[in-house]
């Protein structure tokens, strides 16, 4: 379960910031993508139709999880998908969704991402899903982003874009930066030849080593680390 919320005013400055990252970092475009945080008996998400730019605090839109708010702004089209996923995973406590160019592009070709990479773990098992094609907004797109999450804490949206969850705002964000690094180096390994992929095995041992993988606030300790190996930072 997600750790005890911060201040609903920190949460709404720290969905502000990570907008203005998703552009900064090239993972969406103009108003393009959408972030929620976990908050009360509710969400706060981003409102419809602001620029990252223009956004402020105020501009969060509260839900709750009947799909109800009491905000002059619209939340996000995407509001729907949010709620379902912060409802049914009690463990995820944030979800960014955006349209970065690498990995639209394998969703646009509706092409899972398998394991070429170590890093795959990331997402929670050997595959990073496309689920399949449905209208934005919409229930049907909700539903199938939910099946191509079980399991796993991103996934892709045919045609569309990438969702990336996970226990707090700083490592969903995280998230979403890897694996469009990692669709990035899928592509050009597609272009060098044929891509080596790592077995199963390999990569649920990954995923075990991954439980204490990520950013965290330097105020926070590192896990104990076995003599021998890597603790997330990379170093032994």
């Amino acid at each position: 379960m997600p750790a005890a919320h911060p201040p609903e005013d920190e949460l709404r400055r720290s969905i502000v910031e990570a907008s203005a990252r998703v552009i900064a970092l090239g993972l969406s475009q103009g108003t393009s993508g959408n972030i929620s945080v976990r908050f009360g008996d509710g969400f706060l998400v981003t409102p419809s139709g602001i620029p990252p730019e223009d956004l402020a605090p105020e501009h969060i839109v509260p839900m709750d999880f009947s799909g109800r708010h009491a905000h002059p702004l619209a939340p996000s089209s995407e509001w729907r998908f949010h709620r379902d996923i912060l409802a049914s995973r009690p463990e995820i406590g944030a979800v960014v969704h955006a349209h970065p160019p690498y990995a639209t592009g394998f969703a646009i070709c509706g092409r899972e991402i398998p394991a070429v990479h170590y890093m795959i773990a990331m997402a929670g098992g050997p595959t990073i899903r496309c689920a399949p094609y449905a209208p934005y907004g919409t229930e049907a797109l909700s539903e199938a982003a939910l099946a191509a999450l079980e399991g796993r804490s991103c996934c892709l949206l045919a045609n569309h874009g990438m969702i990336a969850t996970g226990p707090d705002l700083a490592k969903a964000l995280w998230l979403a930066v890897e694996v469009e690094a990692l669709c990035r180096q899928y592509a050009i390994a597609l272009q060098v030849g044929t891509p080596v992929l790592l077995d199963d095995a390999e990569i649920a041992r990954t995923v075990e080593r991954f439980k204490s993988y990520g950013p965290r606030r330097i105020d926070t300790p590192a896990p104990d680390v076995a003599v021998g190996q890597e603790d997330r930072t990379g170093q032994a």
